[in-house]
């Protein structure tokens, strides 16, 4: 696999951190890279993985489960299609899904740093228009921003607060100004949506719903919708920014379709039918034994494995460190050791998917499983007495026989619980004063691959005398729920990429555990890990960024946060043989920006 992470004049992409060197931005540029420069000249003539000559055309649809009841997805509020916060909207800049630490020009044609980082000036393009033809301005800018992080979505909030002043500096330019000092502030004002002021005059933008179609500064616009059925958006074809460098080659497919259904196994006849052009399946025993249908056998679907170089990032099962059942580690390391994952993925996945070891798993990211060493254990000795057993010395996760009996697992859950103060009672898991261990697994309906799961594991935890009960809602319930943190344990993913940041705060940081609607759903309230994330925005060399980013992934594993299951360090593709797609795969793989973005449609 491809070390994306140290080529030279490599730079960031996803929700990405910018370590800035001083000179190296003393001047506008056409983007900005972690270190060094871009990768690509201020010439370039498109992005390298991309087909600069594919053809306009043709329509892809892909399916959902669950519903949606807003098309605005830059606020808490509401139920949106997860793709209109990255088809419908435009930022200053754009990120390059093969070099994890750069931005290029979109909106904006130049970005300009100070030499200290204190602030940021962007010059945005005279050509930038809204899908009504109005031109983008400063005055948008400005708008966009100052709602979404007063008003918008809790991800937009916390680095607006960092933000002392933000003003026009010419006909096309606009600086912000920095209170703090964090590197990576520069590259989160590259990234920010922009929305077209105007349209929102007189409307509730935080509570808006279905009432309002945004005006686009994207290629595609809403063309049409159902509630809760469907969103069709079209390619504008009057779009703006087709024949610059950053977009040239890129979403050239005429309508993006987005169906919704009540559960997975609907969504997944209704591709074997013809109704959907594309699949992910996450499941590899479904992937292997399930996918011998007429059209995939005919020819008519292809079955693409499309590697990636990006962190497996954490799917598993939240234990909610609110709730005093699982305030205790040794408690949640008990649950984590009777979860039974040789056994489970054998019988779910045939044994094929390999288990999520760390946060950063699957890339240089991620933590060493044997003692701290160097500068990763400098930076742990700083906080030493406030970390769990295994931090320092090293955390690895159990592993089991294989058999169903699990019993290495089962006695050592028993041990830990003991240590906490345990012992069964007439065949109930019960602590000093009386109360049994027993607590509630909230699921959201349509997922049958975490219902089977969670059979297999409720009955492991009946062995030793802790009874679950599964509680299975319907989305908006279980949106509701999670936003309120009124759950014990819960399924829980959250896609890490290799540009780490502010955004782990808000996965994991002290003052997002109190905030309703936040990320950071086990509820960790660690000043360590805030001062780790600290130590990641702020670091000036690669290798203090590397050590920071391993630090933390040590702290949140050593937690017992979550029970980890498993990932894939590829993506499992169906899609009709008319979709096609670049003979180079970026670093991030199938990820957003890859599908419908680079993709192109061909005649049959």
């Amino acid at each position: 696999m491809r070390s994306v992470f140290f080529q030279a004049g490599t730079s960031l992409a996803f929700a990405a951190s910018l370590l800035l060197g001083g000179a190296a931005l003393a001047e506008p540029k056409h983007g900005i890279a972690m270190y060094g420069d871009p990768a690509l000249p201020p010439d370039f003539v498109s992005l390298p993985y991309v087909n600069a000559d594919a053809p306009f055309g043709g329509q892809v649809s892909a399916g959902e489960v669950g519903s949606f009841d807003s098309l605005n997805p830059h606020i808490q509020k509401g139920r949106v299609p997860w793709q209109l916060r990255f088809l419908a909207y435009e930022s200053l800049m754009g990120r390059s899904l093969d070099e994890p630490f750069t931005l290029y020009g979109l909106l904006a044609e130049s970005i300009d740093v100070s030499p200290s980082g204190d602030s940021v000036e962007f010059v945005l393009r005279e050509e930038a228009r809204f899908s009504d033809g109005s031109p983008v301005t400063v005055e948008d800018v400005i708008w966009s921003y100052e709602t979404l992080g007063t008003k918008g979505h809790g991800r937009y909030r916390g680095s607006w607060t960092k933000v002392e002043r933000v003003e026009q500096t010419g006909p096309q330019s606009v600086k912000f100004t920095f209170n703090v000092e964090d590197r990576e502030l520069a590259l989160i004002m590259g990234m920010r949506p922009i929305l077209k002021k105007a349209q929102w005059e007189g409307k509730e933008f935080e509570n808006s719903g279905l009432d309002v179609i945004p005006i686009s500064s994207a290629p595609y616009v809403i063309d049409d919708f159902e509630a809760g059925r469907f969103v069709s958006l079209k390619r504008n074809p009057d779009y703006w920014g087709q024949d610059i460098p950053f977009r040239r080659g890129t979403n050239v497919i005429d309508e993006v379709r987005m169906e919704f259904f009540s559960d997975a196994t609907a969504m997944f006849e209704a591709f074997k039918a013809g109704e959907l052009t594309s699949h992910r399946e996450t499941n590899a025993q479904k992937w292997a034994q399930q996918f011998d249908f007429a059209r995939v056998t005919s020819g008519d679907v292809v079955k693409a494995e499309i590697p990636h170089d990006r962190p497996s990032g954490m799917t598993g099962f939240a234990m909610n460190t609110r709730r005093e059942v699982f305030s205790d580690w040794r408690v949640r390391e008990a649950m984590i050791q009777a979860f039974n994952f040789e056994f489970i993925n054998t019988a779910l996945n045939g044994g094929d998917q390999p288990r999520i070891t760390s946060y950063f798993s699957n890339s240089v990211l991620g933590m060493g499983h044997g003692p701290a060493e160097g500068r990763v254990l400098e930076l742990l000795e700083a906080h030493k007495d406030t970390l769990q057993p295994g931090t320092i010395e090293g955390y690895n996760l159990p592993e089991s026989d294989g058999s169903q009996r699990n019993r290495k697992g089962i006695v050592k859950a028993q041990e830990l619980l003991a240590e906490a103060g345990y012992e069964v009672k007439d065949g109930v898991m019960t602590s000093a004063d009386g109360k049994p261990l027993s607590f509630k697994i909230l699921a959201s309906s349509g997922s049958s691959e975490v219902a089977a799961i969670l059979n297999i594991y409720t009955q492991a935890l009946e062995r030793i005398g802790v009874f679950v009960t599964v509680d299975t809602i319907d989305g908006a319930q279980y949106r509701e729920r999670t936003d309120q943190f009124d759950f014990d344990m819960t399924y829980f993913t959250r896609g890490l990429s290799l540009s780490p940041g502010n955004e782990q705060l808000a996965y994991w940081g002290t003052d997002a555990a109190d905030t309703n609607g936040s990320r950071n759903l086990p509820g960790i309230q660690m000043p360590a890990i805030d001062a780790m994330v600290q130590e990641m925005v702020t670091s000036s060399s690669r290798e203090d960024y590397v050590a920071a980013v391993k630090a933390l992934d040590r702290m949140l594993m050593a937690g017992r946060y979550v029970i980890p299951i498993w990932y894939s360090p590829f993506s499992r593709l169906a899609h009709n043989k008319e979709m096609k797609r670049p003979a180079i795969t970026p670093a991030y793989g199938d990820w957003p920006g890859y599908l419908p973005d680079l993709w192109w449609v061909e005649d049959k």
